[in-house]
């Protein structure tokens, strides 16, 4: 085994289209919304949230993933409870 292969073993890349499994949770941006509804994208994966208030862009939310597709990297979550719209 040479040196440079020594040094690379195991190293991967990320994937820029994440996916997600139903029932997944944590915190993530609002980046943009989309007829009302708000989405976060995380790399090239988008998930919408039908149920954020309209004034969460660019606020770090707790989100719980519903249903996600990975051939369409798109999906949709929820925000968790306990959050409210003051950025708590």
């Amino acid at each position: 085994m040479s040196r440079l292969s020594a040094f690379t073993e195991g190293l991967q890349f990320r994937t820029s289209k994440p996916s997600f499994d139903p029932g997944t949770e944590f915190r993530a941006f609002v980046t943009g919304y989309e007829n009302g509804t708000a989405l976060v994208r995380l790399g090239d994966s988008v998930l919408r949230i039908p149920d954020a208030p309209p004034n969460l862009l660019d606020t770090q939310v707790p989100v719980r993933v519903e249903s996600f597709d990975d051939n369409d990297h798109t999906g949709q979550a929820s925000l968790l409870d306990g959050f409210d719209d003051e950025g708590n």
